[in-house]
This record gives structure tokens, sequence and C-alpha cells, in this order.
């Protein structure tokens, strides 16, 4: 039926050739001899909301034009159903950003604190770009004693793994007083952010805001921008991450929580909440992203429901929530219905899962026009707030199957543990298969790469995925009967992944449990506590990609380890290396002389 449909209209606009483009989309994709991918673009519900919005989706080249009301649309064979891994746009135009790492004193939520802030603000400028486009990035490191570098949360990186910012894997780390320019392109499009990815330094200020712009899958009036969620500590990280590592009373207590960099202090004195305002009657998209250290977030706007559009970089099936939930490093994309009576409303972001010393106090306010400014909200949040830490079930837009006649055979099972080993006194270690990660900043996996290295050292728990576009399946299976059992978000660099399933306890083995057919994808999901998850993904982009949890306090005590995907390519992709081969000539020069602080968790 909606192949007819699909006919009627192009012999109605007399499009044959974009007609072609769609059914293009519609192609099954050989991956290896013996499975392949099947793209199969679906129209789920909500996608658009009239006929015009339809044909517009369907074909734009006919002069679909992005605006409020036909967001489904980007360019010229490129909309909503365009699946960004099989193609995307190439616009020619570069977009260029400065940052400058610098240590301050700022005062988030009123309590001065040592921060390391980007272009002297916390959170950095938000990078904004649109779909296809050249981003430049160029990183001066003025902080004092510490390296630094940057990596891009979710970017996929494609055939730029050199590009990805993850200091003892893809790169040296950027000396005090150094420069570094990282220059990708943007094949994805959403929200996401960008950190350090040097030890537990971003959880001091080393953070910003990503927007890509292109279709969605709803239409609004107004973009809101990026809207970040984090736990606040007054005691800087390093401190922070030294303590806890070397004690068993597990991850810090945040002091406080903020809300784009903003909140008011626990007793209220001092500090400010963050404020927006709209408009009665308008719609508005507000990019929700958890740039936090340890807290998984509910966030919620008092008598508002919010409509899903896209989870990490995915766009989903349109859904409609009383609040989206996010581990540490996830996003959504939601539209607001400005729908209710001119007042301000509480926003609130409700840790869970762990500690917080605000905890219930972690607000904003979302104001109508012409509603008192001077008048903190009265409203009352939802009563359905959930207390669990998992992930959200989305539907992608763009629906892809995973191949599972091969599964049984291909699947590997990473065992994440925990102990605590005597080293002097206690030390805390997170633990793949065994072994905790432990990079050397001053050789990083790509330095084997160039130097023609066959074997590495046990701690940097590499696992070789050397078959191009061949399906790689994982079970994250966490040991079972520990004292500690906390849900973990797992990222992967250099790719997103489908789920397969997730639950508590020892996977069964049961096959036929998990879903194949247009599973959920991301680039960040939860491990539930004591728990499994089960991801697939084909090996499409050479490189060494890092997969970890992102609480900083966990992969600084060894919970990551890398892919080394089609390392014969490696070379290849990472073309011209002199500015690699600088970076790391100045930090050797730096870590050499008189640096400052010791190396003292993974460095990671």
């Amino acid at each position: 039926m909606l192949f007819s449909f699909r006919l009627s209209v192009c012999l109605l606009a007399v499009c044959s050739s974009a007609f072609a483009a769609v059914l293009n989309s519609n192609v099954e994709v050989e991956t290896t001899a013996s499975s392949k991918v099947e793209r199969r673009s679906l129209l789920g519900s909500g996608l658009v909301e009239s006929l015009g919005g339809l044909i517009s989706s369907l074909v734009p080249s006919l002069g679909c034009i992005f605006s409020a009301t036909s967001r489904d649309c980007w360019s010229a064979g490129f909309n909503i159903l365009t699946d960004f891994d099989a193609k995307f746009p190439t616009t020619g135009k570069t977009v260029t950003y400065d940052l400058e790492i610098t240590n301050v004193t700022m005062s988030p939520d009123g309590t001065p604190r040592n921060v390391f802030a980007i272009n002297g603000q916390y959170p950095g400028p938000t990078l904004i770009a649109n779909w296809g486009d050249t981003m430049v990035v160029n990183v001066k490191n003025s902080l004092e004693h510490n390296g630094t570098g940057i990596h891009f949360h979710g970017l996929r990186q494609l055939n730029s793994n050199g590009q990805d910012g993850t200091n003892g894997v893809t790169e040296c780390p950027i000396a005090p007083g150094g420069s570094k320019t990282y220059k990708f392109h943007c094949t994805q499009f959403g929200s996401s952010w960008y950190h350090s990815h040097f030890s537990v330094q971003y959880a001091d200020g080393v953070v910003g805001g990503i927007l890509i712009n292109g279709p969605a899958t709803q239409n609004y009036d107004y973009d809101l921008g990026t809207l970040t969620l984090t736990d606040w500590y007054h005691t800087p990280a390093f401190d922070l991450d030294y303590v806890s590592s070397r004690g068993t009373s597990g991850a810090p207590i945040a002091d406080n929580g903020l809300i784009n960099g903003t909140m008011k202090s626990p007793d209220g004195s001092s500090g400010a909440y963050f404020h927006t305002t709209v408009e009665k009657g308008k719609k508005y998209r507000l990019r929700v992203i958890n740039t936090g250290v340890n807290d998984f977030y509910h966030f919620s706007i008092d008598s508002h429901n919010l409509t899903v559009i896209t989870a990490d970089f995915i766009p989903v099936e349109p859904f409609n929530t009383n609040y989206i939930s996010l581990g540490v490093g996830q996003r959504y994309d939601v539209i607001i219905h400005a729908n209710q009576e001119i007042e301000n409303y509480w926003m609130r972001s409700d840790p869970t899962c762990s500690s917080n010393a605000n905890s219930g106090n972690i607000k904003g306010i979302l104001s109508y026009n012409f509603a008192s400014g001077s008048e903190e909200p009265s409203s009352s949040r939802h009563d359905d707030i959930p207390t669990a830490c998992s992930d959200m079930d989305v539907t992608p837009t763009v629906a892809n199957d995973v191949p599972s006649s091969s599964f049984s055979s291909a699947v590997e099972t990473l065992s994440q543990d925990v102990a605590i080993i005597n080293q002097n006194g206690p030390l805390v270690q997170w633990l793949i298969n065994g072994s905790a990660m432990d990079v050397d900043w001053n050789y990083p996996t790509l330095q084997y790469i160039m130097d023609g290295n066959t074997s590495y050292p046990t701690d940097l728990n590499v696992v070789e995925l050397p078959n191009a576009n061949e399906w790689y399946y994982f079970v994250i299976q966490s040991v079972q009967g520990r004292q500690v059992e906390l849900p973990h978000p797992i990222h992967l660099h250099g790719h997103d992944f489908y789920i397969l399933g997730s639950g508590t306890g020892t996977w069964s083995g049961d096959v036929s449990s998990l879903k194949f057919t247009n599973p959920p994808r991301r680039d960040t999901a939860m491990l539930p506590a004591s728990g499994y998850l089960i991801i697939a993904f084909p090996a499409d982009n050479p490189g060494a990609w890092l997969m970890h949890c992102h609480i900083p306090w966990h992969v600084g005590q060894g919970f990551s380890m890398q892919f080394l995907e089609r390392k014969n390519e490696i070379k290849r992709v990472l073309g011209d290396t002199q500015a690699y081969e600088e970076t790391c000539a100045a930090w050797k020069s730096y870590w050499e002389g008189d640096h400052v602080y010791v190396k003292d968790d993974s460095g990671i």
C-alpha cells in the first residue's frame, strides 16, 4: 500500500528521478559474503503531519524546504528518511571554532571553585554546523599543569579515527601551552556534546554542546538549542577520584546539580536557576544532554508533555511522555508544546541510582511570555517519574535489521567485574575480561599501528575486528554476586550500535528473545545493575575505538576496552600524521621534563 502511494505521488508530480531516489533507500546492502543488513525506510505514526509534508519528505528534489511546517525535509536527495550510514551530504562548507581551555574561578551554583573553562565559560560554547559540513576545531591548552584533548561524543568520525580525541588511544595529550586542530565531516545530524578524555578532567568543566542541524520527525516552531544536565562537585575531580579509587565508600557524592551550567545553592542563598521563555501556542525543540559524571537523570517539565523525536543521534518514531531518562552521555531531542496557562513552571532534573546532596531541588524555570518574572513557580511535579535507571523504549525511524543467522557462532562475551586489590592500601578496579585498562599517554594505540607492532600489552584491553563489514556481536555481562551492583552507561566510539537485548541477572542464551528487526540504536546504552547488555555493529569504520563506562570514576578505575577495527587499513585512513607526531613530541617533552602531577588512574 505504501509503495502504491509513493508511485501515485510521483506520477502526479512527474518525478521519476525523485522516485528512483526514494527506492534507493530500500535496497539491501551487502556486508559480507554470507550476511547482509536490510535497510528499510518506514513511515511511522506522527512522522509527517500533512499530505504536503509527506510529499516533501518523499520528493525532496522538487523544492522541499526545511521550515517550521516541513521539518522532515532537508535538501535535494536528503530528508528524514535518509539513512546517514548509507549516504550523507557534502556541503563544501567549513565551520571553524577556536577553543581555549583555561583554569579560572567560577561559581556556577554560588560556591566559588576552580574550573577548567572553555573560552572563559562553562559549559563551553556550543559547536553548531549543518549536516554535511566540515567542522574544524582549534584547541589551545592554556592549563598550567594538565594535558588535555577534545572528544566529540557520538560523532562517528567515519574514516577519520585520528580526530577522535582519545588520549592514549588516538592521540597524545595536548601539552600545556600547546595546540591541536581537529577536522572532520559531519555525516550525522542531531545533538551531542564534546569533552576532554584526559582522565576525569571533564568533570572539572571541559565540556560543551554539539548541534548539527538536520531534518526531524516532527514539526516545531523554534529551536531552543542544547540543555545540559550535570552533577556538580565543590571539590576538584582529580582529588575526588584519588580518594574514591583508594577506598571502599564508592563514588563521591555530588554537592549539587546544574542545568545549562547554573543552579541555586543548596541553601538557596546564592546562585541562580536556568530560565527560558516560550510563547503560548508554539512548539519548541529542546536538545537535552546528560553531560554528567555519575548521576542518571529523569528530566521533566511540570504540567507539560514531551514528544521525543531523537535518541542520541538516531531519529525515532515520535512518542509522548511526561519525562525522559538519561544516563551519562545520553541525549534526547524533544518537542515542548507550549499549551498550558501563562505561568512559570519548574523544569526538573531528578538524579537516581546515585547520591546527590541536593536531590529533588535541581531545577530550572520555563516561563510563558507575560508571566510574572519575579515569582518562582508553584507548579507540581508529574506523579509518574520513575526511580529505575533504564533506557527508554525507542523505535528508529529508518529501520535497519541486524542479521541473526551468524549470531550464535560469532557472539563474544565481555565479562564486567569489580575488584579491590592491595596496592599500598585498597585500590578499586573495574575490569573487562579480568583486566583494568591502563593507557600510556606517551605511546597511544595508533602508535602501535604506525610502528607495525602486532601485539599489545594486556592492559590495553584490545579486541581485534579484522573483517571488513562483518557483523560483530557482544554480550556485556556483569559478574554476579558482587557487593557493588550498579548500572553503567556504556559508550562506543566510532559507531553507534544496535541493542539486541538487555536485562538483569545472567543472560539465558535464548536467541529467540533478542530483537533483530529494527532494534533500538544508540551510541550510549545502559548496562543494568548486575545484568547484561547485548549489542551488534558492523565493522565499517577502520580505527582504534574505545568502548567504556561513561562514569569518569569507573573508566578512571579501568572500565574500558578498545576495538582495533580493520587494523591493516588504519594507516590509510590516518593519512598525513605530521600533526599527530608534533603533538606527541610536544607532550613527551613536557612529560619527561618538569611535569607536576603523576598519572594515577587509567588515563582515559
